[in-house]
This record gives C-alpha cells, sequence and structure tokens, in this order.
C-alpha cells in the first residue's frame, strides 16, 4: 500500500513538473526560457547569454520584449507569447509560431520577472548586436551603453570587431570598453593591465570601476595600483571643474559687460546716471521676442536680425529721452537720477499694457542649442560659448566706433573739455544726443543676448542695473578696457566664489570688496580723464 501511494505520488510530480514546462515550438529553446520564467536571477542571467547562443533569428526583438513586458507566458498553455493590449485583455500570437491564439484576460499571462542588473545585461546584449550597424553612431551609441555595464565577455566581442572598425571615433571606444571589461578579469596581471589603459579615461564608468577596485579587490597589488590612478583622476577632475568655473566665469562676465557697455558711454562721456538704462536692455529682450513672433518658423533668423532691430529701437528711446528730459538736466546727476528712475517706470508699465504683464517666451535657436564635450567631464554649452563671443564682438565694434570713426573723436572731444571743443565747432549737443543713443543702443543689443539665457519680462532690467554700474564704477567710469576687464572680473570672482559662499551671499562679497577697492581708487582701475571723473 505505501509503495502505491509513492508511486502515484511520483507521477503526479512528474506530469505536474512536465505542466510547468515552457512550450517554445522548438525543443532547443525549452530550457533556456524555462529558466527565464521559473529560475532564480542567476539562472536568468546565465539564460540571457545563452539565448544570445541560438539561431533564433530577431533576438533583439526578444530581449526587448523581456524589458518591455511584450513577451509573456499565458499560464495555462506554458507557451512563449507576444501580447497587444485590446481594452481589457490581450491579444495574444505565438512568439515561434506566429499562430494567432486569440485574446484573454490579462491575468492570464505572467511576465518574465527580470531586476535592474539583468534589464543592464539586455541593454547590453542589444549593444553587441549594434556593433555590427553600417551607421558608426549607431556602433558608438552601442559601446556607450556596453560602457555603462561593462562585463568581462564583452571584451571578447569588441576584439573580433576591433581590427575591423574604420572609424577612429569608435575604435577608440572600443580600446576603452576592451579595458573596462578587463577590469573585471581573474588573472591579475590582466587587470593590472587593464587599469594602465584606463588611467587617462575620465569616463564615469571608468571611475566607478576603478573606485570600486580600489576598495573591494582581493589583491592589494591592483588595489594599490587602482587607490594611485583614482587619486590621479580625482586631481584631473578637479582642474578640469575649475576650467568650468572659469567658462561659466566668462560667461557671466560677458552678460555683466554687455548689460554695462552702453551705461560707460552715457555715465563716463556724459556724467548722466541712467536709472532707465536697464529698461533699454527689457526694450532689446521684447524687440527679439517681437521679431520671432513675426518669423515663427525662424528663430534662428529672427534672432540675428532682432540684433540691429534692438539696436535701433533702443537708439531711437533713448535719444528720445536726452532730447526730451536729459538735456535739461546736465550738471545735476541727482536729478538725471529721479527723472530717468521715474522713466524707467513708465517703460515697464508701457510694456505691460501693450504686451504682456507676464514673462514672455523666447527660443533658442538649433545652432545655440546643445554642447561641445571636452571629455567626460567638461563640456561647452554653445549659447554661453556664443555669448562671450558676441560680447566681444560688440565690445570691439564699439571701440572702433570710439578710436577710429568721426563721432567717436567727437564724443572724445566732448568728454575731456566741452568748452574746447564746442569752439573748435563740434555741436555738444549733437554728440550727446548721439552719444546717448549709442549707449542706448548697445544696452538693446545687451537684451538680445539675454533673451536667450534669463526670462524676458518686464523687470528684466532690474535684475542688470545694480550690477552694470558695479561693473562701470570698478572698472574705471567711461573706460571701455575698463568696462571688459572689470565685467570679466567679476563675473569670474562670483562664479569661484559661489560653491562657498552660495549665489547670493558671494553677490554681497563682490559688493563689500567694490566698495573697499573705491575707498582705495575711487576713480577705479582704469580712471578716464573727462569731466565725469573730474567732477
Amino acid at each position: 500500500m505505501l509503495i502505491r501511494s509513492l508511486i502515484i505520488l511520483l507521477l503526479l510530480m512528474t506530469t505536474s513538473a512536465q505542466a510547468a514546462k515552457v512550450e517554445t515550438g522548438n525543443d532547443a529553446y525549452n530550457p533556456i526560457f524555462e529558466a527565464l520564467y521559473t529560475g532564480s536571477f542567476t539562472e536568468k542571467e546565465q539564460a540571457l547569454k545563452d539565448l544570445m547562443q541560438t539561431d533564433i533569428e530577431d533576438k533583439k526583438k526578444f530581449l526587448n520584449g523581456i524589458v518591455n513586458k511584450t513577451l509573456m507566458v499565458h499560464k495555462k498553455s506554458k507557451k512563449v507569447v507576444w501580447v497587444e493590449k485590446q481594452g481589457s485583455k490581450f491579444k495574444m500570437t505565438d512568439a515561434f509560431s506566429g499562430e494567432d491564439l486569440g485574446l484573454d484576460k490579462k491575468r492570464k499571462v505572467k511576465k518574465f520577472a527580470i531586476n535592474n542588473k539583468m534589464r543592464s545585461q539586455v541593454s547590453a546584449l542589444i549593444s553587441t548586436m549594434d556593433l555590427d550597424s553600417d551607421d558608426a553612431e549607431k556602433r558608438l551609441a552601442a559601446i556607450n551603453s556596453m560602457l555603462a555595464n561593462p562585463a568581462p565577455e564583452y571584451a571578447g566581442f569588441l576584439k573580433q570587431r576591433l581590427d575591423k572598425e574604420s572609424n577612429n571615433k569608435v575604435k577608440q571606444a572600443m580600446q576603452l570598453g576592451i579595458a573596462l571589461a578587463d577590469l573585471g578579469h581573474e588573472d591579475t596581471e590582466v587587470r593590472l593591465a587593464a587599469i594602465d589603459n584606463v588611467a587617462d579615461s575620465l569616463a564615469p564608468a571608468v571611475r566607478s570601476a576603478l573606485a570600486n577596485m580600489a576598495e573591494n579587490d582581493t589583491d592589494k597589488q591592483v588595489r594599490e595600483a587602482a587607490q594611485k590612478v583614482v587619486l590621479e583622476q580625482e586631481e584631473q577632475v578637479r582642474f578640469f571643474g575649475y576650467i568650468e568655473t572659469l567658462f561659466f566665469g566668462l560667461s557671466l562676465g560677458s552678460v555683466l559687460v554687455l548689460a554695462a557697455i552702453g551705461l560707460a558711454i552715457t555715465f563716463g562721456v556724459m556724467g548722466v546716471i541712467n536709472m532707465a538704462h536697464g529698461e533699454l536692455i527689457m526694450l532689446g529682450a521684447y524687440t527679439t521676442y517681437l521679431m520671432q513672433q513675426a518669423m515663427p518658423d525662424s528663430v534662428g533668423l529672427a534672432l540675428v536680425l532682432s540684433i540691429p532691430a534692438a539696436f535701433i529701437v533702443s537708439g531711437v528711446v533713448g535719444i528720445g529721452i536726452e532730447r526730451s528730459v536729459i538735456r535739461f538736466l546736465y550738471g545735476r546727476p541727482l536729478e538725471t537720477l529721479l527723472a530717468t528712475f521715474g522713466i524707467s517706470l513708465i517703460l515697464q508699465q508701457m510694456v505691460r499694457t501693450v504686451i504682456s504683464p507676464q514673462n514672455v517666451p523666447v527660443s533658442n535657436p538649433e545652432w545655440m542649442s546643445g554642447f561641445i564635450q571636452i571629455n567626460s567631464v567638461l563640456s561647452i554649452t554653445y549659447n554661453r560659448m556664443y555669448i562671450i563671443l558676441f560680447c566681444l564682438a560688440v565690445f570691439a565694434l564699439l571701440f572702433f566706433i570710439l578710436k577710429k570713426t568721426r563721432l567717436g573723436l567727437e564724443v572724445r572731444a566732448v568728454s575731456q573739455n566741452r568748452a574746447m571743443a564746442r569752439a573748435m565747432g563740434i555741436r555738444s549737443s549733437r554728440v550727446d544726443a548721439m552719444t546717448f543713443g549709442l549707449g542706448s543702443g548697445i544696452a538693446g543689443v545687451a537684451g538680445v543676448a539675454l533673451s536667450q539665457l534669463t526670462n524676458v519680462g518686464p523687470n528684466l532690467g532690474q535684475a542688470y542695473i545694480v550690477d552694470s554700474f558695479m561693473v562701470v564704477v570698478f572698472g574705471g567710469v567711461g573706460n571701455l578696457w575698463g568696462t571688459l576687464i572689470g565685467g570679466m572680473s567679476l563675473g569670474v570672482v562670483n562664479k569661484f566664489m559661489e560653491p562657498w559662499t552660495g549665489a547670493v551671499l558671494a553677490k554681497i562679497l563682490v559688493l563689500v570688496f567694490i566698495i573697499l577697492f573705491i575707498q582705495k581708487r575711487p576713480r577705479g582701475l582704469f580712471p578716464q580723464k573727462g569731466r565725469a571723473a573730474e567732477g
């Protein structure tokens, strides 16, 4: 009786085990998908590798199906099926024969359970198939995907294709991938050689792998070699961090110079404290917005055309301010301050009424988007790079106008000795208007640049008026070189201080520094000779 019961129990267990087997339509695939369905995660990882050795035609589709949950197992029939959601049910198709298996409830199918490690493994396996692509960019993307989850077996895939690769960029990535994969090799000498090969790379995957080896490798020699390289890489990362901060500082300095350079002319040459300077910058930014609204399909062209348009708009408004208000207040700087402050409020309200009280969107053209990747830890954004170049171009043009044109000659003559200039036949009132218009036009051009970096709204100018005066006073009133050097210096100092003090405290400390500096050098870095400086 006992023997008969044991035999029945054994038959039941055998029948149950057979029923649990996953049907694939091909006996060669049975153990693989059965392991993927019922095995431990270790067994599943091995099953994925085994899957790559089979003759299944579209392995990538199967791998993606496992990750995306479009490949499942029908619980009752144990068949591997493709599923497609249709309402509250799944439409099922046999994954191997293509037979339509009809509709069934969602709970009647079960996904292949995988963890994050397996997802990374699947991504890397898919990448190995992309190595045969004719597209170099696709091959490079495949290698970078493998680098994100390096494994010793990937070295074999890369070595097979290294000699056949013609693209140098892809070839370098392959060599890095091989060395990175070798970091996990069992042989100590291979790991040491791999450490030497990746020592010059700052790729995140390399740095992470080396840091792990420096802490956990079982061989003391390997740990020490990894620790040495990790320290060297940390020094390089700090160095490139300083380079990046310098670049950010120069870009901020360029913004300050653009905002202040027009003020350097009106304040330095004419002695006018123009509190509406920020609103002239704002008008330039709004001109960019209106140009883009008029040319919605040509954002880049609209931005380029905005430069002369903003110069004209802000320049004309500046001349109007000078002819209607400022001309009656020369020699009375405090009254010009109050008058131009009132004008700034009028301009702000005009924009709120005519356009919008809210911020308006200004788009970046495609050629200003993106970045240049210098290495794994240093990149330069196009928009900041263009702002620096644009600042230098505006400075050079303004410098040429003031040094090489008749207007520049007259401006310098009036700034140095107004009475003598008038005696020589120079119409000082005309020069004042043109000078104020020139400074205002440059403020409008600065607004075009700022529209690519910050929000465009009625209060845009208020954020830069104080900084503009700081740059002008620090560099030397009316001196263009002082404005350039002063703006760039303050921008760089500000950015280097921010990591330690924060953005707000950094600005406060810069302001305190300028106050103390002016106590020692009241006329700034580069004093300008003229009535504004002498007064």
